[in-house]
């Protein structure tokens, strides 16, 4: 499924080797993204720069989220005891989708952006990925129709995290997001647990996202 682009194999194995030295994600999690071609997702002028540990942009003001933060984040939604589901808040261009892809049966993730949308879902075909429900809308409200999810990831950062995406995170399932935090210069990587009494919270670390917008941005 994964095997284009083994130019970049050893590029992409030094920095898998390196998240692992920092002890951040499972060994699943670190597998997963030592099989998917990062390069594919972010444009061939800068390619070259797509095994480096930094955020990389997309167009239309987005970024592609460093590897470091999407290694946190897969391996804090992996942490779910049931894997069924997961709704993800910002495809952006599809890398972090096409991690959640292999860890989850089904994963549901909502665009704001129409060509971001558009995009990643060229890429994800060609990367014969046939398990992700796409779709275009304001991630505000999340995705109810499907839900509740065993994990929801934000890949935004929000003042609060809405009361819809909580609503939709199943008992025993995960919200994993930037939230703003005056502790850091940008914001806090959170976890929220949903428990029989509620919702259990977890630092994570400290991260740098590009605000979670309301309203669609479409094509003319």
């Amino acid at each position: 499924m994964f095997g284009i682009g083994m130019t970049s194999a050893r590029a992409r194995a030094r920095l898998v080797n390196k998240l692992a030295g920092q002890d951040l994600a499972s060994t699943e999690v670190l597998e997963i993204m030592n099989e998917v071609p990062r390069h594919v997702f972010v444009d061939e002028a800068i390619a070259h720069r797509a095994y480096d540990d930094t955020v990389l942009p997309i167009g239309f003001q987005q970024t592609i989220s460093q590897p470091t933060v999407v290694a946190m984040m897969s391996n804090a939604a992996a942490g779910v005891a049931d894997r069924s589901k997961v709704l993800e808040i910002g495809t952006g261009c599809g890398y972090q989708t096409a991690i959640l892809s292999r860890l989850f049966d089904e994963v549901f993730t909502i665009e704001r952006i129409e060509p971001l949308h558009l995009r990643a879902r060229r890429t994800l075909a060609n990367l014969e990925i046939t398990n992700v429900t796409f779709k275009f809308a304001d991630g505000h409200e999340g995705w109810p129709e499907y839900g509740p999810y065993n994990a929801v990831i934000g890949t935004a950062s929000a003042e609060d995290v809405p009361a819809e995406l909580s609503d939709q995170v199943a008992l025993n399932g995960r919200l994993v997001m930037p939230v703003n935090d005056p502790r850091f210069v940008g914001q806090s990587l959170v976890q929220w647990e949903r428990t029989g009494t509620g919702y259990r919270k977890s630092d994570l670390c400290g991260v740098r996202f590009v605000p979670m917008l309301k309203g669609i941005e479409a094509t003319s």
